[in-house]
This record gives C-alpha cells, structure tokens and sequence, in this order.
C-alpha cells in the first residue's frame, strides 16, 4: 500500500522528533522474522523505554538529517528496523542484543552514539553501559570511599587502644 504525501511527512516528522530526544540508535537488519517475533521484540522494547519503528530509508534518512544520527544515513540500505533509546544510551543495545542471541536472522548493522558511526561489533560494550541510577550509585560510592576509610582509620586508633587495654586486663586478672 503506498502512502500519502502526508503520511510520509508525519512519519519523517515523528521519527525526527525521536531522534533528537534519543541518546543512541541502532538500525537492524529483519529481513526472515515473522511478525509475532517483531511484536515480541515491540513489546520488550516499549518496556525499556526503546522506539522501535520500521521506516523507509527514503524516509528515515530525511528524519535523521540534523540530529546526532546523521551518521546512519550512508549505512540504510536493505530492510531496516530503527531503534531509538530514549532513557539512556545503553537500553537499546540490551534489548536488541539479547534479541539477537535468540534469532539469528535479526542482525544488527548500523549504531549510532553521540554522533559517531560504531561498528556492530560494539553493541556488547553499549549494552553494558550503566543506567542512570546505576551511574549515580557508582559516583556516589566513589564520592564517599575516602571519607569512609578516612572514619574507619580514626577509629581504628581508639579501637586498638580499648582491645590492649582489655587484653592488659585480661592477663592481670589471669595472673
């Protein structure tokens, strides 16, 4: 069925939109996969916060014109799933990797982060980028590591000055 000319305007307007709100994309190869596999791979990405849409390359290379995903634009050919993470970077290469160990035929070709084209090979390493909590928490601990070992030092001293005493007194008392 083919679209309107306004239809296509809303769909390089509503991907637009995505993509300047996103922090990575990922295009994917889908070419073999059924449609219950697709809607599973939907419904796990709606859940993680990851705009999942099936665009045109036509079409999603004029959305993608002045956002930070420019660079994908050389590499759309073929059928492709664009995916957009819109909580943070690494949310869409986790639910597109683990969707990828369990269907061969879903390949991923083409990521995008903070302007720069990465190779497919790096979506391991996306994937395990920390949420924003998980960063926050990880500040946090390195933030108060030193104060921590500085108040376990201090009272170290007085902890060893209170277990001599006590051992003095022990053996007194034992004599």
């Amino acid at each position: 069925m083919a679209l309107s000319f306004a239809q296509k305007e809303a769909i390089v307007a509503e991907v637009a939109e995505v993509a300047k709100k996103a922090y990575s994309a990922i295009g994917a190869e889908y070419r073999g996969l059924t449609v219950e596999q697709l809607t599973r791979l939907r419904v796990e990405a709606r859940k993680a916060g990851v705009y999942v849409r099936v665009v045109k390359n036509t079409l999603a290379r004029r959305a993608l014109e002045g956002t930070d995903f420019t660079c994908m634009q050389e590499g759309l050919k073929g059928p492709m799933i664009l995916a957009f993470s819109q909580n943070d970077p690494g949310s869409v290469a986790r639910v597109l990797e683990s969707f990828a160990k369990e269907h061969d035929k879903f390949q991923v070709r083409l990521i995008a982060l903070g302007g720069r084209l990465l190779p497919p090979s790096e979506i391991g390493a996306l994937a395990k980028m920390p949420t924003y909590d998980q960063a926050i928490s990880l500040l946090m601990a390195t933030m108060k590591a030193p104060i921590q070992k500085l108040t376990a030092t201090l009272n170290e001293v007085s902890g060893k000055l209170v277990r001599t005493l006590a051992a003095i007194r022990d053996a007194k008392e034992a004599a």
